[in-house]
């Protein structure tokens, strides 16, 4: 496997994984939350897509699928268009209500523009510098690992939450 395979087929866990947390849930389910500071199944899923998107793009040099296909407004959510949830209050990710369709499509649209990216990525590219402002700065390999590993384990949390409804 190449480097580039080896990232789509965690990608390809991490969309499988997000349709079967969401898969036959009503709406009232996806937005329950534990307690009133917790985090949905709804609003995990969409972060998700919503990290995935917003750090994949930039990479790829394309705008996010999140305002390019018009997701934002088929959500209808009442944050900011830019928004990706990191910081969220409690109040803002309790706005984070959807479907499963819609979340699994969301996801399912994110998925695909980031493996068609990933398909163009050489091996020497992951040691391209993409982000100075940590230190050591960011290569685009790193910046792949930090995707999927954030979007795994918010799959995770949202497979838990499913599990206890």
């Amino acid at each position: 496997m190449t480097p580039a395979e080896i990232y789509i087929d965690f990608l390809e866990r991490i969309l499988d994984n997000g349709e079967a947390v969401v898969a036959g849930l009503t709406d009232e389910q996806l937005a329950h939350r534990l307690t009133p500071d917790a985090n949905s199944i709804a609003w995990l899923v969409w972060h998700t897509a919503r990290v995935q998107d917003a750090q994949m793009a930039p990479l790829a040099g394309t705008e996010e699928v999140w305002v390019r296909d018009g997701w934002a407004e088929r959500f209808g959510l009442d944050l900011d268009p830019d928004d990706h949830g990191y910081g969220h209050t409690s109040e803002q990710v309790g706005k984070v209500r959807a479907s499963a369709e819609l979340l699994a499509g969301y996801l399912r649209a994110t998925h695909e523009a980031s493996v068609a990216y990933l398909r163009t990525v050489t091996e020497a590219e992951l040691d391209d510098v993409v982000d100075r402002a940590w230190d050591p700065p960011v290569t685009r390999g790193v910046r792949l690992v930090s995707i999927v590993d954030d979007d795994a384990q918010h799959i995770g949390q949202a497979a838990y939450l499913r599990g206890l409804l």
